[in-house]
């Protein structure tokens, strides 16, 4: 964990990078680590929006070279209730990526937008707000520990 801080600030947005894909990482130990090392705190905080964000649009644009037919195929989901919740979610669910930065779900939540072909400038800002919220909040609570 240490070794992503010998490369500063390019560290952490790696490692927030590739936190927001498919691969399991952790970029609040990261950032924590930042903090406790003397990072400055809002440069740390919007790099590490930034990268995650950015991890987050990939895993959309790989859903969005999906197709449907994937998942009624994979998940044995009826034709109709597919189509169902499709319109639904291209509707409305632009708002859900703003969960993006939850454990184990959030990776798979810009995959899922991008699969049903969601507005992608919505679900960017919608998703940057949730990772933004997702850092200070991470921030506060560390340089609280840290007091």
């Amino acid at each position: 964990m240490a070794e992503w801080i010998e490369y500063g600030y390019w560290g952490l947005f790696m490692a927030c990078f590739l936190a927001a894909t498919i691969l399991p990482f952790s970029s609040e130990a990261i950032v924590s680590l930042c903090v406790y090392s003397g990072f400055d705190i809002g440069l740390t905080i919007g790099i590490a929006t930034f990268g995650n964000w950015l991890g987050g649009l990939s895993s959309y644009y790989l859903g969005y070279l999906g197709k449907w037919e994937w998942i009624e195929k994979l998940l044995r989901v009826k034709k109709e209730k597919a189509e169902k919740s499709r319109i639904y979610l291209q509707n409305k669910g632009n708002a859900i990526a703003f969960f993006a930065f939850l454990p184990f779900i959030g990776d798979l939540i810009p995959l899922g937008l991008g699969l049903l072909k969601t507005n992608p400038y919505w679900m960017a800002l919608f998703m940057a707000a949730g990772k933004l919220c997702r850092y200070l909040v991470w921030t506060w609570l560390t340089v609280q520990a840290l007091a």
